[in-house]
């Protein structure tokens, strides 16, 4: 049979899971599955169209023959084993926050800067969830009329945090209304020195502070979208939140452009873009909304309409699923770019 070996490492995790779930929709031409992750969960079975699959430790020699490797289990991981799967031949698409400011390493999202994954030295950086899905909402724009400044806020599921913090939503809501105690363990982050309640709440927190008071989670948001769209200079501002949604990030869009570009000329410019649906229509009580994203791989956009406060500016509503796009799925979108 003709085709890849494909691994995936942390395929236990949420976004492991739905890699195989993508790969398999999508036809991608796997020869061989390499299923790795942690040692505790080394020897444990997955089942991939009809055939069972031993979950083996990620250690440098697993990567042996390897054609293609997608990395999702963690900065330390990738540090620690992504140069290594290189070393053997592998391309590495990884997943964490270690390699994506790297000058060395493309970092990609396919509608928005497909060359630059041509350029790969062996390894590929995603970008975060909440960049992906902005990216290429902006794209469209700034080929048509230029940026001159972009606002963001974030309204991020809890799935952005993983399985466990999706699990504590589900315990705090049920503790709430059975008014039993909230156990609070996983919001902003795990380790936290202090952790809040999701539930029925928002935490306008996500990862660690850094300079200036932003969180991590804010600069990273800065920073790629600087560097994917080759915009060094671009000003850009961003708030992240997390909110009592399982799956499916949200973010409030305001731009500046250098041109005047109306509301209706934007949303032609989105239906024709590559990877945008474009939900909007007032009168019909139309716009996307997380629930509508689930399980879907397009970035939605509606809400589109004349930011009066500035010259030639715009407010749009941008939806995605996390998981998929913001994740798994442009991963593998990048992969396809090399075969």
């Amino acid at each position: 049979m003709a085709g890849y070996n494909v691994a995936i490492v942390g395929v236990t995790g949420n976004v492991g899971q739905v890699l195989i779930e993508v790969l398999r929709e999508r036809n991608f031409p796997v020869k061989e599955w390499k299923l790795l992750a942690s040692a505790r969960s080394a020897n444990k079975v997955i089942n991939i169209g009809g055939k069972d699959y031993p979950v083996e430790e990620a250690k440098p020699e697993a990567f042996a023959g390897v054609d293609f490797a997608f990395f999702s289990a963690g900065g330390d991981i990738s540090k620690e084993l992504a140069p290594e799967a290189v070393k053997q031949g592998a391309v590495v698409v990884d997943n964490s926050s270690a390699f994506r400011m790297d000058p060395e390493v493309p970092l990609v999202v396919p509608e928005v800067n497909p060359d630059a994954a041509r350029k790969h030295k062996g390894l590929i950086a995603n970008p975060n969830c909440s960049t992906i899905q902005m990216v290429v909402a902006l794209q469209p724009l700034q080929q048509a009329a230029g940026l001159k400044r972009v606002v963001v806020a974030t309204y991020q599921s809890v799935s952005g945090a993983g399985k466990e913090a999706v699990d504590e939503l589900t315990d705090q809501s049920r503790a709430i209304l059975d008014d039993q105690e909230v156990v609070k363990e996983r919001i902003p982050f795990k380790g936290a020195p202090k952790n809040h309640q999701i539930a029925f709440n928002m935490v306008p927190h996500i990862d660690v502070f850094e300079e200036d008071d932003y969180t991590k989670e804010e600069m990273k948001m800065i920073r790629e979208t600087r560097k994917i769209m080759g915009l060094p200079e671009l000003p850009i501002t961003a708030t992240t939140v997390r909110v009592p949604v399982f799956n499916g990030h949200s973010e409030a869009v305001n731009v500046e452009l250098n041109a005047a570009l109306s509301p209706e000329k934007a949303r032609e410019l989105f239906s024709s873009a590559p990877g945008i649906l474009v939900w909007d229509n007032p009168e019909e009580l139309l716009y996307p909304m997380p629930i509508d994203t689930e399980n879907r791989d397009e970035v939605f956009i509606g809400r589109i309409r004349v930011d009066r406060s500035v010259q030639h500016g715009l407010n749009m509503w941008v939806v995605s699923d996390n998981i998929r796009k913001g994740a798994a799925t442009n991963s593998i979108q990048i992969a396809e770019l090399l075969i």
